[in-house]
């Protein structure tokens, strides 16, 4: 149990009593005071092994507190737990992991912050519910690009209250979060591991609203530079693929990433924290029929090039070698869901089949790579041929 009072003042100032256990290197506050003063054993364990009966009964129910003013709740002990660790309580911080901190972010304390563990009868309201226009990023990389780009509309940011909120990772995401006048508070591990179904959160859940595909129209952006090359992909439906394929195509410098809207996996956090928050930078196009728009770019001097496994194939199309295949024209790369591949109606559409070759002979039944990693061989096979040799 905690006293708080300067020793000198007693009379004046009466004690206000806390519970929970003494964090060194704290300073705790009570309204707009800080109780810095030490205090004598006296007063801590008097002769009868406790506090004073009469000031224990005195305080019991109404502890006093100072001018400053009581918390919006009315409860100083709560005030008191809220404002026990520092965010900033060490001078290395500047040190953290090679960067910076700036000199905005040093003021920044969770004592600032309010922490939804400290307030019981709130917790569950604030955490367990979500409008249905909203949704939880998480992950480091995830949340600070979905902070900076601005494509979604942040509502508040959750971050791991302990020692881990010291990294400068997350601190940066707290400093652009406050940039940009996002609430940030302090949750438990718990709170987290919830929020993100279980998934590796780093510390770090943002609630804001969701991203979809985006549609074509005249604003869109343009078709790319002289040989652009467009990435199809037609039921992909698994969100750790798709999160990877993004990730691939932003690197590599596709043009535009276009995919169907029908049997494929939509735009969630998954796909973002898959593919390292490419998600948040890269817009994706949806289509209601691949077909429609394959048929339109093909009127306009397009090709549409398909791909095979390295089994052998029924198709007349011929099937080209990857690293054989030079992209001298406008290019829609297509690539099909991680079951049956590409559906008939767009194999239809292919002038060329591409093709991965096998470095030795492949056992029955795996004779094909994962969708997201034939993704990225197939991306930089081509956009490597378009380039001029240096």
């Amino acid at each position: 149990m905690w006293v708080f009072t300067a020793a000198a003042h007693l009379r004046k100032s009466p004690l206000v009593l806390g519970r929970g256990p003494h964090r060194p290197g704290t300073v705790p506050r009570v309204g707009s005071q800080f109780a810095s003063h030490h205090v004598t054993a006296a007063l801590l364990c008097p002769a009868d092994g406790g506090i004073d009966p009469a000031v224990r009964k005195r305080h019991r129910h109404k502890p006093a507190v100072s001018d400053g003013g009581r918390d919006h709740d009315g409860s100083v002990q709560s005030k008191v737990r809220r404002n026990e660790i520092p965010l900033l309580q060490r001078t290395n911080l500047r040190k953290a992991d090679g960067h910076r901190v700036s000199s905005e972010l040093r003021k920044l304390c969770l004592e600032d912050l309010p922490a939804e563990r400290d307030r019981p009868g709130t917790q569950k309201s604030t955490l367990g519910s979500k409008a249905e226009s909203h949704e939880i990023v998480f992950g480091i990389a995830p949340c600070l690009l979905a902070l900076t780009q601005g494509r979604r509309k942040a509502r508040k940011l959750f971050i791991k209250d302990g020692e881990s909120s010291h990294r400068a990772s997350l601190l940066k995401v707290c400093e652009e979060a406050c940039r940009r006048g996002v609430q940030v508070q302090r949750v438990s591990k718990r709170d987290l591991d919830r929020m993100s179904s279980g998934r590796v959160h780093q510390g770090v859940c943002l609630r804001a609203s969701p991203l979809s595909y985006l549609a074509e129209d005249a604003a869109s952006a343009p078709d790319g530079g002289d040989t652009p090359l467009w990435l199809v992909l037609e039921g992909i439906q698994d969100p750790m693929n798709l999160g990877a394929i993004l990730r691939s195509a932003y690197f590599l410098g596709v043009d535009r990433v276009a995919s169907s809207l029908r049997n494929s996996c939509p735009l969630s956090p998954v796909v973002s924290k898959a593919s390292s928050g490419t998600m948040e930078v890269l817009g994706v196009y949806g289509y209601e029929s691949l077909e429609d728009m394959l048929k339109s770019k093909v009127a306009r001097g397009w090709q549409v090039v398909g791909t095979v496994g390295a089994g052998p194939d029924d198709s007349r199309i011929p099937v080209t070698r990857c690293s054989d295949f030079q992209l001298t024209k406008p290019t829609l790369l297509l690539m099909g869901g991680e079951g049956g591949g590409l559906s008939r109606g767009l194999l239809s559409l292919c002038q060329t089949l591409l093709t991965i070759p096998a470095g030795r002979d492949l056992f029955p039944g795996i004779e094909s790579l994962n969708v997201s990693v034939a993704t990225g061989i197939l991306l930089h096979s081509l956009l490597l041929s378009r380039r001029p040799s240096r």
